[in-house]
Parts: structure tokens; C-alpha cells; sequence
């Protein structure tokens, strides 16, 4: 990967490094325990749980990503040979791949090789996480 090549990817991560620190964290409604705000008490309990989930699931991956984005630039300045080989094969990643996530550590191959393996222990039986 030549220079060039090298700085845009990095432009790419610290924009998007940017913008999730810019966003910064979903806000977790506390749950209203006021019996008076409300006609029922147990109507707002189920839609403020999951609520409180949802926010807490976005910023959870949200922090993996910024992770994923920072782990990129450390590669980047660190062994910038480095940046765009698969860990597993040690083969280029496809530039397309590495434009649409450029945090990846894994070619489109190694990393289809890793889900059958994994489709084949679990068997062909449907799970939950299949969906």
C-alpha cells in the first residue's frame, strides 16, 4: 500500500473517530418511580427498560468501535506496512473492504472460513442467534 493510499485510510479513521466522539454517549432515561406522574404505575416500566437497554446496547458498541478505529491508527503509526494484511493469511485485504471498514483486521475470505467452521459446530439446526 503506497503513502497515499496509507493517509487516506487514516483521514478516514480519525474522521470517523471524530464524529463517534462527537456524538458521544446515548442518554439512559433513569425510570420515573413517581406513582403520581403517571395513571398506572406498571404501564411506563416495560418501554423504560427497554429504552434503557437500547441506549446501553448503542454505547456499548459505539465504545467497541472507537476501539476498533483506535487499534487502526495505532497500526497505522506503528507498522504501517502492516495495516490492510489479514492477521489470519497474510494477505492484502481488499481495498474495497478496507474503504467501507477500514478498522478491519480480516480478509472477506479468512473471515467466511471462520463462520462456516462455526456454522459447522453448531450443526444445521437453527438457533436463536441465527435471526
Amino acid at each position: 500500500m503506497d503513502l497515499a493510499q496509507l493517509q487516506r485510510f487514516k483521514d478516514q479513521l480519525l474522521a470517523l473517530r471524530d464524529e463517534a466522539t462527537q456524538a458521544g454517549d446515548v442518554a439512559i432515561e433513569p425510570m420515573n418511580d413517581d406513582p403520581w406522574d403517571r395513571a398506572d404505575p406498571d404501564d411506563d416500566l416495560p418501554l423504560n427498560e427497554m429504552n434503557q437497554i437500547i441506549a446501553s446496547e448503542r454505547n456499548r458498541a459505539r465504545t467497541g468501535s472507537l476501539e476498533q478505529i483506535h487499534a487502526a491508527l495505532k497500526r497505522i503509526e506503528e507498522d504501517p506496512d502492516e495495516f490492510g494484511v489479514c492477521l489470519t493469511c497474510d494477505e492484502h485485504i481488499d481495498p474495497r473492504r478496507l474503504h467501507l471498514m477500514p478498522w478491519t483486521t480480516i480478509c472477506v475470505r479468512c473471515l467466511s472460513e471462520r463462520e462456516q467452521e462455526g456454522s459447522l459446530r453448531r450443526g444445521r439446526r437453527k438457533h436463536l442467534l441465527d435471526f
